[in-house]
């Protein structure tokens, strides 16, 4: 395991989130009450390291967030996560602002003692660490009139799709310009209309993959999904935003990832 504590890491998340904001565009400054979120995913190869990170996670980190504050924190699994090569553990942890995730940072940093908490996760040898990769994204809403919503689903959770995707653009000016459909061009008014249950629309600050923005919607089950999908192609204020010419070409890669809540999320 890395000597470095997991709040350390977090802490140092923090500050190099608005280093990477200030530098990514040039003429972009973090809006002071827009909401931040923090993707954390967890890598693993077995079972029992899937066990140990979950267990941390419940026992844990999450406990720990919520006396601090964070109470809508999120945790999946990708669908058919259990055969994949790469297997995952998705954690969404929201905050009202850069200035909270600064504050929470610190307090786990100072209050916090994973080892007494959870120390078959936290000591773990190195030669038996729960994870081969933690992999951190940092994010901002689009715009400050958007907030973190918990999906209205009513649903089996076991059958429950939450669909989290990731837009790469080639140039930041591209990237600008796929936001600006999304949040003053009509891309969200037209996914609330047609009932897409989103959680989230942000753009990644800081990543390994930018520039980019990502958006996680839900629903009730995988049939729905597609239903819904297949109504946002064919709507006519759809074709008619696709084919505008001041959105055009911006966007070059476009990743997909099918998650289910574990029985502890909150979202």
């Amino acid at each position: 395991m890395n000597k470095l504590s997991l709040a350390r890491l977090i802490k140092i998340g923090a500050a190099l989130l608005v280093l990477a904001t200030l530098l990514t565009v040039s003429a972009y400054r973090p809006a002071a009450d827009r909401e931040m979120y923090q993707l954390r995913i967890y890598h693993v190869k077995t079972g029992q390291q899937e066990e140990q990170v979950e267990n941390f996670l419940r026992g844990a980190f999450l406990p720990e967030l919520h006396k601090l504050g964070v109470r809508k924190v999120g945790v999946f699994k990708p669908i058919g996560n259990d055969t994949a090569t790469d297997r995952r553990v998705v954690v969404l942890i929201p905050y009202a602002s850069l200035a909270q995730l600064g504050r929470v940072a610190e307090r786990l940093e100072q209050d916090v003692d994973f080892g007494k908490i959870s120390p078959a996760y936290w000591n773990a040898a190195h030669t038996s660490p729960p994870y081969f990769r933690l992999e951190m994204i940092q994010l901002e809403a689009f715009t400050d009139q958007l907030r973190l919503r918990a999906p209205k689903l009513q649903g089996p959770r076991l059958e429950r799709v939450y669909e989290l995707r990731s837009y790469e653009s080639a140039t930041e000016k591209q990237h600008r310009n796929k936001v600006h459909m999304f949040a003053q061009g009509g891309e969200i008014p037209l996914f609330e209309r047609l009932g897409f249950n989103a959680v989230f629309y942000a753009r990644v600050v800081a990543g390994s993959r930018m520039p980019n923005l990502m958006y996680l919607t839900t629903f009730e089950n995988q049939a729905a999904r597609d239903e819904h999908w297949k109504a946002f192609g064919a709507d006519p204020e759809w074709k008619k935003l696709a084919a505008a010419p001041e959105y055009q070409n911006n966007v070059s890669k476009i990743d997909i990832l099918f998650l289910r809540p574990t029985a502890y999320s909150d979202i």
